[in-house]
């Protein structure tokens, strides 16, 4: 008799175990001449040594399909060890799948730009208004690069523009400080890693999230990295942040002309970089719109309402220096 242990390494056990072990009890039914343990993450198999090489190569199938849908199911189970496909399989457009097994889909025929661009560009540049899918579509195609083994690593960065003295007050270390500037980023995370492989992820820095001021002095390989909130840099932060890109790395920087919260004084890096890097044919530019607004219909009505109102205002003021110049 032979033993073998196996490691879910990919799948989260949570999901691949099923609700009350039901995914491991019809596993283990379909295999009734072994003896199947499942503690944590390991899956440990008694029984002879061809029985055990057929269980050890539906068990990789299993746990891939796991680990790419976020879902298992007992009809899954048979599909798969039967070597047929799933429904899932032939489900058309994912980008990836949520931690419910929902596809994550582009959303706009901007968004569906994003996502070729990412397979022909390096480095891409997201503009867009609120609620438009740019960070939300950029980290999904992280995520699907990671599943994939194209890269090793997701890097996640924003700036801290409040950050400032404001910071010094919050309380709790430097962590405690800067997470609430960056919580946009874990929330679209959580939606697409189950938890508990998320924080395994981390903690083995496989996803970093950090504040730009970190990035300075590194060299990022093998790596998707995302600057969100990118109107907010100056332009000595983004060109820094641009020139950290390694080998086998993509670069995806979002932003949001509308919501520029640096001084008057001050010019946002994201529109310096655009005008000094937006003809480079290697640089992909998508322009997402409010058609692309994928939140609460009010939100697009909001983002029409601000427009038209800084519109209105800009002429306002075009016209009041006009007529002080004509009274000179």
């Amino acid at each position: 008799m032979t033993e073998k242990h196996l490691i879910l390494e990919e799948a989260d056990p949570v999901i691949f175990y099923g609700v009350n072990n039901a995914n491991m009890q019809m596993i283990k039914a379909l295999y009734p001449k072994l003896r199947i343990v499942a503690r944590g993450n390991v899956v440990k198999v008694m029984g002879d040594e061809e029985e055990l090489c057929a269980f050890e190569e539906s068990m990789e199938r299993l746990q891939a399909h796991c680990a790419k849908y976020n879902s298992l199911n007992e009809e899954d189970i048979l599909h798969i060890t039967k070597g047929e496909h799933t429904k899932r399989d032939s489900i058309q457009g994912a980008i990836v799948f949520s931690v419910t097994g929902k596809p994550i889909t582009a959303r706009s025929e901007n968004q569906q730009k994003l996502v070729e661009a990412f397979e022909t560009h390096d480095m891409l540049f997201a503009i867009g208004p609120a609620g438009s899918g740019k960070t939300y579509t950029s980290i999904a195609l992280a995520v699907r690069a990671m599943k994939n083994k194209e890269v090793r690593r997701i890097i996640l960065s924003r700036p801290a523009v409040e950050a400032g003295e404001k910071l010094g007050f919050l309380p709790g270390d430097m962590k405690d400080k800067i997470d609430p500037y960056l919580q946009p980023l874990y929330d679209a995370l959580e939606d697409m890693i189950p938890r508990q492989k998320l924080n395994e992820m981390m903690e083995q820095n496989i996803i970093q999230i950090a504040p730009l001021a970190f990035m300075r002095g590194r060299t990022l390989n093998d790596a998707v990295v995302i600057l969100d909130e990118a109107q907010n840099t100056t332009p000595a932060q983004i060109k820094m942040f641009l020139t950290r890109m390694g080998m086998n790395t993509k670069m995806i920087v979002t932003g949001d002309m509308t919501q520029i919260d640096l001084p008057r004084s001050q010019k946002s890096g994201l529109i310096e970089a655009l005008n000094i890097l937006g003809n480079i044919d290697d640089i992909a530019v998508i322009q997402l719109g409010q058609k692309d607004i994928v939140r609460h219909r009010l939100v697009t009505k909001i983002v029409n309402a601000y427009e038209k109102y800084e519109t209105e205002r800009h002429n306002n003021e075009n016209n009041t220096n006009n007529e002080s110049i004509n009274k000179d």
